[in-house]
């Protein structure tokens, strides 16, 4: 993990054409603007991990279920 200390008004690059810029800082809050292509998905962690979770979820379905299905 690469640790990096930024000021207000400053940024970083992640690779070539991602920009995070420290937009505002203030109560032990950052506010962050992240400039990236639009083919990229960009995701809050927490909300990344609950579909990630519900993708999980759906997968495991109860098999016999679909005995109950009548071929037509």
């Amino acid at each position: 993990m690469l640790i990096i200390t930024r000021k207000q008004g400053e940024s970083l690059m992640v690779g070539d054409d991602i920009e995070i810029i420290v937009s505002r800082i203030d109560d032990g809050s950052v506010k962050i603007g992240i400039k990236a292509p639009k083919d990229i998905s960009i995701l809050r962690k927490e909300l990344y991990e609950e579909v990630e979770n519900e993708n999980k979820e759906a997968i495991n379905i109860d098999m016999s279920v679909l005995s109950n299905i009548k071929k037509k």
